[in-house]
């Protein structure tokens, strides 16, 4: 799919953005998994993903921790 088809939504701002994304509930939560969790968060910004949904209680702040590392450099 190229970025020109990826379906979007409308905010109730105006925003526009991509109708697909990465969730991270469950992210952080293992540091076993750590390496595995970055590339597959890496792995959706490479293939043209824009959204990443987190907050702050998902294992208390470690999965923005998590994309925030994943998305540094």
């Amino acid at each position: 799919m190229s970025a020109e088809s990826a379906r979007t939504v409308v905010l109730p701002s105006g925003e526009e953005i991509a109708a697909l994304g990465q969730g991270t509930w469950y992210l952080g939560e293992d540091p076993a998994r750590r390496e595995r969790e970055i590339a597959a968060l890496r792995l959706g910004v490479d293939l043209g993903m824009t959204v990443v949904d987190t907050a702050e209680m998902y294992g208390d702040g470690a999965a923005e921790e998590l994309v925030g590392e994943a998305l540094r450099g």
